[in-house]
């Protein structure tokens, strides 16, 4: 014996339709809807074009640079272990590892402003 399963009704719900970004809430007076395009359009230019300012592409001389400083206090350190402290300044002793640490952290902190 099989039992029929009831329908379930469609739920239907009222949801507002979103505006679109060209219309505005004055619909009455043609010039005035057009003059409140104007300086909606006008708004978002400069701020299209300050986002877009932000959102440069850094140059490729950035990279090279951030990625030739953590190598390079890389191999500083490197150069001061294996030499037993002798090499790269022989004056400076274990601000050798200072110096290469220093030019570690200035590599990676120029990542940050990387995109």
């Amino acid at each position: 014996m099989t039992v029929p399963v009831p329908a379930h009704p469609r739920l239907e719900v009222d949801v507002p339709r979103r505006k679109k970004p060209d219309e505005t809430d004055v619909t009455s007076d043609a010039t005035a809807t057009a003059g409140a395009g104007k300086l909606r359009r006008g708004g978002t230019a400069d701020a299209d074009r300050e986002v877009k300012r932000k959102n440069q592409l850094t140059p490729r001389w950035w990279i090279w640079t951030m990625v030739g400083l953590m190598v390079l206090g890389l191999v500083w350190i490197v150069v001061f272990y294996l030499s037993s402290s002798m090499l790269p300044v022989p004056g400076w002793d274990n601000w050798n590892l200072v110096a290469g640490f220093a030019f570690v952290l200035i590599g990676f902190a120029m990542t940050t402003r990387w995109r």
